[in-house]
């Protein structure tokens, strides 16, 4: 799919989308919840979007881990093993996805983004209650996640942000930090296994990138001011939006 594929609407809709998107997921995470949404009304395969979202993703989260890096929030050393778990995880789950049916992924992927907004409106607060010690979240609950990640993506960041609260025991913003070097490994791995499948759209994909390094940019600079609860509620709306457009434009099973 090249340029020429694409209406210059559909362009500018995606630019904004992937900045806002950017912007968010830095914040609380769940830009997902609006890129793939977007990726699939401009029409392209399932798969492809699945595959291009990881492309533009990567740099949002490539964008918050090192800007977060420079302002020492993170440390090397202590996010290292949980970056390779997250790699792993995420790996294993992005070829597992390649092997599903297109006609699955057109009803499984709107099916799923619409659970998983619907779950970020009535889930309670996560308790601030260690329940697992630290190898188990290192060795299951991040690669669990990041499995996810790999077969579908939207949300993850949220995913490790909850599970760092209620697990950890971090307070909101500690686990949103942590979660961006997660997100981004994860995100790394599934884009390796997606290219080497040939399932990216690079026009887009590239295109996306530059809006998502601009949400993240202005995202780590807001970090500690916006309240999570109020981007949250965005994120979901926007979301089911998207979703209701693309029932009403878009067969799902051609």
């Amino acid at each position: 799919m090249d340029l020429a594929s694409f209406s210059l609407e559909i362009l500018i809709f995606l630019f904004f989308i992937s900045t806002v998107a950017g912007f968010l997921d830095t914040l609380v995470g769940g830009g997902g919840l609006l890129a793939v949404p977007a990726l699939m009304l401009s029409g392209m395969p399932p798969i492809y979007v699945l595959g291009t979202n990881k492309l533009q993703g990567s740099m949002g989260t490539g964008a918050a881990t090192l800007l977060l890096l420079r302002r020492k929030e993170l440390h090397w050393e202590n996010i290292k093993p949980l970056m390779l778990a997250s790699f792993i995880g995420a790996a294993i789950g992005s070829i597992i996805i390649q092997f599903m049916d297109a006609e699955i992924l057109s009803f499984v992927i709107p099916c799923v983004l619409g659970f998983i907004a619907i779950y970020f409106i009535f889930a309670p607060e996560p308790k601030k209650k260690q329940r697992l010690s630290n190898n188990s979240y290192q060795n299951v609950v991040v690669p669990a996640i990041a499995g996810y990640d790999g077969m579908f993506g939207p949300g993850t960041g949220s995913f490790f942000v909850l599970a760092g609260v209620a697990i950890k025991k971090l307070d909101i913003i500690k686990s949103t930090v942590i979660a961006k070097p997660l997100n981004f490994s994860s995100n790394i791995a599934s884009l390796i296994v997606f290219l080497s499948f040939g399932h990216v759209v690079w026009v887009i994909g590239i295109l996306m990138m530059s809006g998502q390094a601009i949400g993240a940019f202005l995202g780590t600079h807001y970090l500690f001011k916006v309240n999570p609860k109020a981007i949250r509620i965005l994120i979901v709306i926007m979301s089911l939006a998207m979703l209701i457009r693309y029932s009403f434009t878009i067969d799902w099973l051609d």
